[in-house]
């Protein structure tokens, strides 16, 4: 390791993952380039990054002394890696964060890293599980998010629902069960790119106070990795109500903390009933809180990529 703490270079691809991963005790560089594309926006203007992100140009690359490469797509990893890095870097230890489960079939498809010398990092125990991981060495990261100071107050009649691209993103993302729901039960939706169907973007360091308002949120999303989103609103209270797939069902006990299952109608009637007895609303705001300070408390998330940070330079030192 070439100084005091690890020096790591990304892509910025999910903005509030990078986010959360730059609050452990290392630096990460990140690439811009003058056409902004997916990975190279920099450091943007949505997110409080710390001190410890640097935006350095494409051209600047190959003479960053790093320890650490982390890819987080595809493009990055078969495309990217070779136009921007030198030989020596491609050759540094290497993590590939794997945020999705897999799309062209659910559990027959290889992940596109078959390197041992790479760690298959996953979001979820369900991603894990329905990848074929190529028989390399794999590590579940569970996500981590920070505490906001917002308290839940619930007193806006309607549910909250938080997804980019909503309208563009079909089926996957759950934009026809989002249009039946609303038919009987009043939503908001915000987010990027919402069109007429929402209220457009709200920033990140905003959120928590916009959405704490909400007497629920739901997530309508049919089959993806378990959403920030999701934490985030539990962290501050708000009772879930979402899909019982994926990831979901290890995070949700409906009645306790929260509300899940596969049949839509059953959840209208649940969000109902959370319209007209807010105290229930806020019982299961209260437990949900409860399982994401013990399950994505970010000290924990700082601590499981501190150590595997660290063991991935070791393993690659001790060769």
């Amino acid at each position: 390791m070439n100084n005091s703490r690890p020096q790591l270079f990304t892509w910025h691809i999910h903005g509030s993952y990078l986010y959360y991963l730059s609050q452990g005790n290392y630096d990460i560089y990140i690439p811009v380039k003058e056409e902004q594309s997916e990975g190279y926006y920099g450091r943007g203007e949505t997110f409080p990054f710390g001190d410890n992100i640097h935006e350095v140009h494409i051209n600047d690359i190959p003479q960053l002394d790093l320890d650490c490469i982390i890819y987080q797509t595809n493009t990055n990893y078969l495309k990217d890696q070779y136009e921007i890095l030198s030989e020596d870097q491609r050759a540094l230890p290497k993590v590939y964060i794997e945020h999705d489960p897999p799309r062209v079939h659910p559990t027959d498809t290889k992940h596109v890293v078959n390197d041992p010398d790479v760690l298959l990092v996953h979001v979820t125990h369900f991603n894990r599980l329905m990848w074929d991981n190529n028989g390399i060495t794999t590590k579940v990261i569970e996500h981590g998010v920070t505490v906001p100071e917002i308290p839940y107050t619930g007193e806006i009649e309607k549910g909250i629902v938080v997804i980019n691209n909503l309208p563009s993103r079909g089926r996957l993302l759950g934009l026809d069960i989002f249009m039946e729901v609303r038919k009987h039960i009043p939503l908001d939706l915000i987010g990027m790119n919402t069109g007429e169907l929402g209220l457009g973007e709200v920033l990140h360091p905003q959120l928590p106070e916009f959405i704490s308002k909400y007497r629920f949120f739901f997530n309508p999303i049919r089959y993806t990795s378990h959403g920030l989103a999701v934490c985030e609103a539990m962290m501050l209270g708000i009772p879930v109500i979402g899909m019982a797939t994926t990831e979901m069902p290890t995070v949700i006990t409906n009645d306790v903390n929260g509300f899940i299952h596969t049949d839509i109608s059953v959840l209208v009637d649940k969000m109902k009933t959370l319209l007209v007895d807010k105290q229930q609303a806020i019982q299961l705001g209260i437990e949900g809180r409860k399982t994401a300070l013990r399950r994505y408390n970010i000290q924990r998330f700082v601590q499981d990529w501190e150590e595997t940070v660290a063991q991935v330079i070791e393993a690659q030192v001790s060769k």
